[in-house]
């Protein structure tokens, strides 16, 4: 059962991680957008959705299949695995400003700009890079 869990967890986190790598480009294309045009509501629309069908549940699959894994195995007890679940509860941060950027866009209320986006899109990449490395190499 663990190597299937151990799946789901890696399947899970993949999906997560498009998401949260998609969702703040389209951030940046929709503060090119006139506000109330049809194409900044295209982008509410394709937001919300990437975020309720995707990102969210990816996200809840994650942890679930994670703690799971944490729980069946001696992991908790490894330096690495505190280094990584750091990195996790600050990606998990960042999808909670994630959506609440959705919920801005939505009301016709960012006021963040393109360049805001541009930076902040490569936070999740960092703390990917970061958790991969610690697991794989686990490096202490």
């Amino acid at each position: 059962m663990y190597e299937w869990i151990k799946a789901l967890h890696v399947i899970a986190v993949i999906s997560w991680m498009a998401g949260m790598l998609y969702l703040p480009r389209l951030f940046v294309y929709h503060c090119e957008a006139e506000r109330g045009s049809l194409q900044s509501e295209t982008f509410k629309v394709m937001e919300k959705r990437l975020l309720k069908a995707i990102i969210n549940p990816a996200m809840i699959a994650t942890w679930l299949a994670g703690l799971y894994l944490v729980w069946a195995g001696p992991w908790y007890l490894a330096p690495w695995f505190h280094a990584k679940f750091l990195l996790v509860l600050i990606l998990s941060a960042v999808h909670g400003f994630f959506s609440r950027c959705v919920k801005d866009f939505a009301a016709d209320s960012n006021h963040r700009s393109q360049r805001f986006y541009r930076i902040i899109n490569e936070v999740p990449t960092l703390l990917m890079i970061g958790i991969v490395i610690l697991v794989i190499v686990k490096p202490f």
